[in-house]
């Protein structure tokens, strides 16, 4: 009985000694939180912010041996402590301490060299052009980086193996952003497949074709009909190449015409509209990049609307394609190709090697006696485009502070593009699959298996779309572009990055053949460095909003001439496929006029614009020199009759 009044009289004292001790010690040290990175850079600045009182007068943030001082924020009782730095790897303690010298809160950090946080984006262009395989290339980047964001050791290697799936590939398909890109994109290739299957998209190629009599028109139409099916890039290169090569021969074109038309058209187009199978797959990576740069609130989509008037090489690629079939002339291996075809009525050249079989596309090809009738395919793209349309305008509304007075770039702006592509797509789906049934085009079940095989057609795009997501937090968590900012901004003109970018664009598509790993290696790096290059130089400002427009085009711009000139993409190998066309004699007769353009587009166009030349005066500048170009080196290739059959329409 003793021994238990004793142990209360001590718990009692206990009590009392715990429910007067805080009070004492928040008396002579009040109580403080510190915040700082995980992991910081050696050399590379970084910020930490301390919760205190707000009458907390002389804290200070200690980093071994410095002091550095604390400046209390707007939101009190919030301290910050920005641009420290450490001098040195390893571990770093970092300490809140007040003017008698108190620690009142402490954390530890680790710090690494500034360049190893550019090791994994480095190692996926590195494997993707060692072994041209985008897919590996990601994940072993975001391996390195998931590794490095633990710890190099044995441990490290196989916590940072599963943290690539289970941390950032499963954050990044747990993003709601990120799912209806992946939605979007799934269902507008469904969509793709019904109109397909349908016949609704060679019902537009037969209006298009009616106006071809000779081989001038014949590219016309081509071209014009490789503008028509501005939805997709592989089913513009499919249908294109296989419906235009029966006329092209006719009209004696030579099929490295042909491909060229196919492949110059393709891919320009759908990364240009603002409604196709790239565009959310573009505006997802835009997304990912910006959505943690402070002081930039424009949506993704608003930017890649402003982006595509600094596009030049598509929007010359285009161009060039319809001057060049209009002209009568060709430069370089294709004059001589297409005065082979005129003259003898030969379309491939001797020896070619071709497998016109292999782009026909069976899965989504119409059955035998399937009417085609192009407002199956026009009805939903229609649909599909004014939906979106309405739905960006519906959400911007719904957004800006006072509606009566936003203007329409505003209210574009504000929008919600997620919510406004999901409708559309959701709609164009729906029509179009309720005109197949509806006209006993398709059965139901045909219909669903339609769409299923549109849908397969992005699905391996989703995956690089999903490791880009993820190496785009690798690349946030190791500050890469913090690192980049570092490194580059002290000497690279602000105006020059767009050019830059371009470049390294180009030779990372060329070397890996897909505009698509491209865009998913470089636009996480490409757009906070742009954006920190404008802040260090004191430009991250409306008024030099184009470097930033003209930046986030490039990666597409110089994914895109890269692929063109690439013989391992996937869109010239396809183009080469669907047109019938010997794939090397494709690359070979292309390449002159890819490069031609690419250069014109980097020379008049990106690099001047960077530094303030309207986007407009560069656009028309290249159009001019082009044209003059074809003028001058261009050889006249004679319009043979075209009731003469042609000699051989194909070799293998």
């Amino acid at each position: 009985m003793h021994l238990s009044r004793y142990l209360a009289v001590v718990l009692l004292a206990l009590l009392g000694l715990g429910l007067t001790s805080p009070a004492i010690a928040g008396q002579e040290n009040p109580e403080a939180e510190i915040t700082a990175p995980s992991l910081i850079l050696t050399g590379v600045a970084f910020d930490v912010t301390v919760d205190a009182p707000g009458d907390s007068a002389g804290l200070q943030v200690r980093l071994g041996e410095e002091t550095f001082s604390l400046e209390q924020a707007e939101e009190e009782p919030q301290w910050r402590g920005e641009g420290l730095k450490v001098p040195s790897s390893g571990a770093v303690e970092i300490s809140v301490i007040n003017g008698q010298g108190a620690v009142l809160a402490e954390t530890t950090s680790r710090a690494l060299p500034g360049w190893i946080s550019i090791l994994p984006p480095l190692l996926a262009i590195a494997i993707a052009l060692a072994f041209k395989r985008v897919v590996p290339a990601l994940f072993f980047g975001v391996f390195v980086g998931a590794v490095l964001a633990v710890e190099v050791s044995l441990g490290g290697v196989a916590q940072g193996l599963l943290d690539t799936m289970q941390v950032y590939v499963l954050q990044a398909l747990a993003d709601e952003g990120h799912s209806s890109i992946i939605l979007f994109s799934l269902m507008i290739g469904g969509m793709v497949g019904i109109i397909s299957k349908n016949g609704g998209t060679l019902g537009i190629v037969d209006r298009i074709t009616s106006y071809a009599s000779d081989s001038r028109r014949g590219q016309v139409v081509t071209g014009l009909l490789g503008l028509g099916i501005f939805f997709d890039d592989y089913a513009n290169t499919l249908v294109v190449g296989n419906t235009m090569r029966p006329v092209t021969d006719k009209l004696r074109i030579s099929r490295e015409k042909l491909a060229y038309i196919v492949d110059s058209t393709a891919a320009p187009v759908a990364c240009l509209a603002f409604v196709t199978t790239w565009i959310g797959y573009e505006v997802g990576i835009v997304g990912t990049a910006v959505a943690n740069i402070e002081g930039l609130t424009m949506s993704a989509y608003s930017i890649f609307l402003n982006s595509i008037l600094y596009s030049f090489y598509p929007l010359l690629a285009l161009y060039f394609v319809f001057v060049v079939a209009n002209s009568k002339r060709d430069f370089g291996p294709m004059a001589r190709a297409e005065r082979r075809a005129r003259q003898t009525g030969q379309v491939l050249a001797s020896g070619a090697n071709v497998d016109e079989a292999a782009g026909e596309g069976e899965e989504l090809k119409p059955k035998d006696g399937t009417p085609r009738f192009a407002y199956n395919a026009i009805i939903p793209v229609i649909v599909l485009v004014v939906s979106v349309l309405g739905g960006l305008y519906y959400t911007g509304l719904q957004a800006v502070s006072n509606p009566e007075t936003a203007t329409l770039s505003q209210i574009i702006g504000e929008a919600d593009s997620y919510k406004a592509l999901m409708w559309g797509s959701l709609l164009g789906v729906l029509v179009a699959a309720a005109l197949s049934v509806g006209q006993r085009i398709l059965t139901l079940e045909e219909t669903v298996e339609a769409w299923y095989s549109g849908l397969k057609s992005m699905l391996f795009a989703m995956i690089i779309l999903v490791l880009a997501w993820a190496l785009s937090e690798i690349t946030a968590v190791l500050h890469t572009a913090e690192y980049l900012t570092s490194v580059l901004g002290d000497w690279l003109p602000a105006g020059a990055v767009p050019a830059v970018v371009f470049l390294l664009a180009a030779a990372t598509a060329f070397a890996t053949g897909s505009s698509w790993g491209t865009m998913g290696i470089l636009m996480p790096l490409v757009v906070p460095l742009t954006w920190a290059v404008l802040a260090a130089n004191g430009m991250n400002d409306p008024a030099h909003y184009h470097i930033l427009y003209s930046s986030v085009s490039c990666v597409l711009a110089g994914s895109v001439w890269g692929d063109h000139c690439s013989p391992i993409s996937d869109t010239t190998i396809l183009s080469s496929m669907a047109s019938g066309c010997d794939h090397i004699d494709h690359v070979r007769t292309q390449l002159p006029y890819a490069m031609s353009v690419g250069l014109v587009a980097l020379l008049v166009g990106t690099l001047p614009a960077g530094f303030g030349l309207p986007w407009w005066v560069g656009l028309v500048l290249g159009m001019a020199i082009l044209s003059g170009l074809l003028r001058v080196f261009g050889e006249e290739v004679d319009i043979a009759d075209p009731d003469i059959e042609p000699a051989r329409v194909a070799s293998s």
